[in-house]
């Protein structure tokens, strides 16, 4: 069945910005692309509230785009409820094309594109035999390149992951807070300016497992979800045992596991394997799990706000994972524990990261991680003193 055209009509104005300018916003620092290619889709993947969508209506300013030959859809918009499959993008298509000419540029601007059934294969389509069409998607998951639209798309897409705002960006938006005050509030944008920020933030969480997670694991309940997730947020930095937390909460191994990878496909956490050239024995190790983001972890479990040196940890964590091919952590029975093992090239970097000042334990640990990788850079120490300045580079 076909979206009339007049309700489909009023939809698509109603998202676009064909007669009004779209706010400005905190303009992200961020490696977009210098410019759109009709055979290239866009896609910016992320956590739910993290800014997907307001950078969408921000790139038509950064490439200078007219706005009258932008269309943008939100594809969560209740009235689109019956009608989300491929046969609903091409009514906006051809929507759009009755209004220009074929040799005019049109820019396609589809916000939770995961909700269309079909899109992979008419995205594959559209990309194949581009006609003037731009397109540029967001996806609050990261399985919208799994699979068969992995293979549909090789060459085809240029992926953007979106965070909540890093320290530098939290520092332009809030130029009067600090780290610590960062640490506690997070970087979700509109809980920095809600009156009751830590009720918004849990329902952030709330939303993202019913949303992102329930669905996948096609769970009854999202409560053993929730308690799985809340236990790895508060343990972050620490090797996290599958069986202790089966054991606690009555549910199997193998169900724990399935939990915590949809969380992460979700982009609620992400795991930190064990750093190790032999593949077997870095399967055979437990992963350490950091939250996306240090005022979330705080909304959701019983930490104190002054738990800054985990917190700390856990946005070393995901600076590094924005800015290295692979992060690792190392850590040895009783020769002691790297936090972070940073993988660049062939170029194998160690992090300690303390809260106050680097401890004996710090460099014992690193003693014996020489003895192990020899090759490897001079270790970068993260502290308080100097943690505003690493993370703002």
């Amino acid at each position: 069945m076909l979206l009339e055209q007049e309700a489909l009509k009023t939809i698509i104005e109603d998202w676009s910005f064909h007669t009004h300018i779209p706010k400005a916003g905190l303009t992200r620092q961020v490696a977009l692309p210098s410019s759109l290619q009709p055979d290239l889709a866009l896609l910016i993947q992320g956590v739910r509230r993290g800014g997907k969508s307001t950078l969408l209506t921000q790139l038509p300013g950064h490439y200078g785009l007219p706005l009258s030959h932008c269309y943008f859809c939100n594809f969560e918009d209740p009235r689109l409820l019956n009608d989300l499959n491929f046969t609903l993008l091409d009514q906006i298509i051809a929507f759009a094309r009755k209004q220009h000419l074929p040799a005019e540029k049109c820019y396609f601007f589809f916000d939770e594109i995961q909700n269309v059934e079909g899109w992979e294969k008419w995205l594959h389509m559209q990309l194949e035999r581009p006609k003037n069409n731009y397109f540029v998607l967001t996806g609050s998951n990261s399985c919208l390149l799994s699979g068969e639209f992995a293979t549909a798309l090789t060459g085809r897409h240029i992926t953007l992951d979106l965070f909540p705002f890093s320290f530098a960006e939290y520092k332009t938006f809030c130029p009067d807070k600090n780290l610590a005050d960062y640490l506690v509030a997070g970087g979700f944008p509109r809980s920095l300016t809600f009156e009751y920020p830590y009720q918004l933030l849990q329902e952030y969480f709330n939303d993202i497992i019913y949303r992102d997670v329930v669905k996948r694991v096609k769970a009854r309940s999202p409560d053993s979800i929730k308690q799985v997730v809340k236990m790895a947020f508060e343990t972050c930095g620490s090797e996290l045992s599958f069986r202790k937390i089966a054991a606690v909460t009555g549910l199997s191994v193998d169900t724990v596991k399935s939990y915590l990878e949809a969380a992460e496909y979700a982009y609620l956490l992400f795991a930190c394997p064990y750093f190790s050239f032999s593949e077997k024995k870095q399967l055979g190790r437990q992963k350490k799990y950091y939250p996306i983001d240090t005022g979330l972890r705080h909304a959701i479990t019983n930490t104190s706000h002054r738990d800054f040196g985990k917190s700390l940890e856990s946005l070393v964590f995901l600076y590094l994972k924005q800015n290295y091919e692979n992060v690792y952590y190392w850590q040895e029975p009783g020769l002691g524990e790297v936090d972070f093992v940073a993988i660049q090239g062939s170029t194998i970097t160690p992090f300690q990261v303390t809260w106050e000042k680097p401890e004996s334990r710090h460099e014992k640990a690193l003693l014996k991680f020489y003895e192990y990788y020899p090759q490897a850079n001079e270790v970068i120490f993260i502290t308080k003193d100097n943690a505003s300045i690493f993370l703002s580079k």
